[in-house]
């Protein structure tokens, strides 16, 4: 099965570090673990934006074809896209993202059920 993961980041490769903010990362690294190739998606748009940046990203990770993310934090707004995309949130560390995908390919990133922060973090 094709499965691509997003990485919120703000990096373009597989040694750039997980970002712990989702709607206002820099990108999302987007990762075929099929192929083991990658792409990245630019959230430039986003990362200054006076408000709507996590459901905007949100929507740039499912357009992406992602079936999960891994990301610091992820607001209400973005997490319920997620839900109603059925896309897989998961929490990991501000580490690079090849050690996070081995996390995540060994079950060991904990799934995240809700938001994990309320709306306009900063």
């Amino acid at each position: 099965m094709i499965m691509k993961i997003a990485f919120s980041t703000s990096g373009k490769d597989l040694n750039a570090l997980v970002c712990s903010r989702f709607g206002r990362a820099d990108g999302f690294l987007i990762y075929d673990t099929d192929t083991d190739e990658y792409t990245v998606v630019e959230n430039q748009q986003n990362v200054n934006a006076p408000q709507g940046a996590g459901i905007q990203a949100a929507q740039a990770v499912v357009k992406a074809g992602a079936s999960a993310l891994v990301t610091g934090h992820c607001g209400p707004k973005a997490f319920t896209v997620f839900a109603a995309s059925s896309i897989r949130v998961y929490h990991s560390d501000e580490v690079p993202i090849s050690e996070a995908l081995q996390a995540w390919r060994r079950d060991a990133l904990a799934e995240m059920h809700a938001a994990a922060v309320d709306g306009h973090w900063v």
